[in-house]
């Protein structure tokens, strides 16, 4: 007996609903699949991070006792410290080998990718959601939904080999996950003016600025900080390490006290190096400080592009407009409108601003 089962189709023609509204489905179930393969992804690199740094230092510091303990035993000891000598040598080699990759790869700051990779996927997902409920999607929803998610996918990979972003970049480059093309959102109002004002446009020019002259550069600067001193750490871990096991080796063929002294304190050291930049997150805080610099900089852009757009019936309603921005600077409408009224006074005045644009950050 055969049992024929028809499977309906998904997507009927008689369907009332729209073919743009099944294709924004089927986005959603993608940024779905992404957020879950990025949150796994990055609570592996974590424990990678936790798991490299407790081995890394567990060897180094049994190495560097094994140093200690043959400088004190002496020369006169003769073969009885042969085992001791080589052991170290090799715990040291094997240890300065294991720290220049884990430097190359930071999982602190991939884990911290991933965490933004998560967040914005999932943003993105609550924004088609909110169309999808509110509003009557287009193919240039869809369009737009898609290039979002490769921008998202480009910005945060997820592979380590090939395509994973450069850890040691010559100076912070702000994080871009939007399509640098932007098409203006197309929200109609029942006002002629679309809820944009001359004061509107004004202000939100000086916030622009304000975001500009205090907030980017002010993150980039400690971006930049942070990047040379991962940069200064990244090359004194190994190298310590590596001055360790040339020492080890010393003492092997010459016995020399003064060599075992150089493996046991470079060892240390090497510990408390490799402690401060993977315990302490050093390329986790790059990539905070990257990814801050990238948030204003999508707003910068984001602003602009509106602004640039002459026909006000085709921007995002005004009002609607300075009440999101008000919201992403984490300000009241009231001191959005302050602050640039401060950037206006400095700018003619001539005075430095003193407020940054932003109190979330």
């Amino acid at each position: 007996m055969e049992n024929n089962v028809h499977r309906t189709p998904l997507v009927q023609q008689t369907s009332s609903v729209s073919m743009a509204t099944f294709q924004l489905y089927a986005v959603l179930e993608a940024i779905a699949d992404r957020v879950e393969m990025h949150k796994n992804i990055g609570e592996q690199r974590d424990n990678w991070n936790t798991l490299l740094l407790n081995s890394i230092n567990m060897i180094t510091l049994t190495a560097a006792t094994m140093a200690g303990v043959a400088a004190a035993t002496g020369v006169g000891a003769g073969v009885s410290v042969m085992g001791l000598n080589l052991a170290s040598s090799v715990m040291f080699s094997a240890a300065t080998g294991m720290l220049v990759l884990m430097n190359k790869i930071q999982p602190s700051q991939h884990v911290e990718e991933q965490r933004n990779a998560t967040r914005l996927f999932k943003q993105l997902q609550t924004q088609i959601k909110t169309l999808l409920a509110v509003g009557s999607p287009c193919q240039d929803d869809v369009n737009d939904a898609m290039e979002k998610v490769l921008a998202l996918d480009k910005a945060y990979p997820l592979p380590l080999l090939g395509v994973m972003l450069d850890k040691f970049p010559a100076s912070l480059e702000p994080a871009v996950w939007w399509p640098r093309k932007q098409s203006p959102n197309s929200n109609k109002a029942l006002k002629n003016n679309n809820g944009w004002t001359r004061e509107l446009e004004m202000e939100m020019r000086e916030v622009v600025e304000v975001i500009k002259r205090k907030d980017s550069e002010d993150y980039e600067k400690l971006g930049n900080k942070a990047l040379n001193m991962n940069k200064v750490l990244g090359t004194s871990g190994p190298l310590l390490t590596g001055i360790a096991a040339l020492g080890s080796a010393f003492m092997v063929s010459s016995n020399s006290p003064w060599a075992a002294t150089v493996a046991a304190v470079a060892g240390a050291l090497a510990s408390a190096v490799n402690t401060f930049e993977h315990g302490g997150q050093v390329g986790m805080v790059f990539e905070m400080y990257r990814n801050n610099a990238g948030f204003f900089k999508h707003m910068q852009e984001s602003i602009e592009s509106t602004l640039d757009e002459c026909d006000v019936e085709k921007r995002e309603n005004g009002e609607l407009f300075e009440m999101k921005v008000a919201l992403q600077l984490g300000r009241s409408l009231s001191e959005l409108r302050d602050v640039a009224k401060k950037s206006s006074y400095s700018r003619i005045e001539g005075s430095p601003m003193d407020e940054f644009a932003s109190k979330l950050f």
